[in-house]
């Protein structure tokens, strides 16, 4: 129970941390926040992960109430949700950002806090998907605590790289963060290809294909 619960805790961090794409959000909130006291870009990286925490939560837990009310399969969800990763880990390794996938405003707003940091930036359409798939996929209680944990770990992770969002600024410069944000576009894109390929799999495996 306790390997199980550890197992899983360590892959759904790393899952989590990636699915958030922490370069891109580290860009964003250098460009959002740029020229703000430091107080208040504490502030704002804490009502941030504050927000993305309880909403990570809410679909993490949500899933198959969601499959149920809707009618869906969890492998039908599974290959929608891969598909719409898989747009954003082109946007990211193909411009360095994923605005045209999480419909990011261009706007400036009186509170970035929540929108658009928390939303889309650190959960967009992608990662709202991703996050409803794996908590469905999880069954047990050690892999649900491990699951859970691992998401939350993935965000305070994110929110500790936004704390240092000045010093991975003057060390990577704008040139090292896009290549960053490149390199999670790519991992994101095999994450994406797994989760659609397991859709199809079981999507056949449940109708009786396979023995055809």
């Amino acid at each position: 129970m306790i390997e199980m619960f550890f197992s899983t805790y360590i892959s759904s961090t790393i899952r989590f941390l990636f699915l958030l794409a922490p370069f891109f959000a580290v860009s964003m909130f250098i460009a959002l926040t740029r020229g703000l006291p430091a107080a208040e870009k504490a502030s704002i990286i804490r009502r941030a992960c504050i927000a993305a925490s309880i909403m990570g939560v809410l679909l993490f837990f949500g899933g198959p109430v969601l499959f149920s009310a809707i009618g869906i399969t969890l492998n039908s969800f599974r290959i929608g949700a891969g598909t719409l990763l898989f747009l954003t880990a082109i946007s990211l390794v193909t411009s360095g950002t994923r605005n045209h996938a999480t419909g990011l405003p261009e706007e400036e707003r009186d509170d970035i806090a929540v929108v658009p940091l928390a939303v889309p930036v650190m959960i967009g359409p992608a990662t709202i998907g991703a996050i409803l798939v794996y908590g469905a996929e999880l069954k047990q209680a050690p892999e649900v605590a491990g699951g859970l944990l691992g998401l939350l770990s993935g965000l305070l992770i994110l929110g500790i790289l936004l704390h240092l969002s000045g010093y991975l600024e003057k060390a990577l410069g704008k040139t090292g963060l896009n290549i960053l944000s490149k390199i999670s576009g790519l991992v994101l894109s095999a994450m994406a290809a797994e989760i659609v390929l397991t859709g199809i799999t079981g999507f056949i495996a449940s109708s009786g294909l396979m023995g055809a």
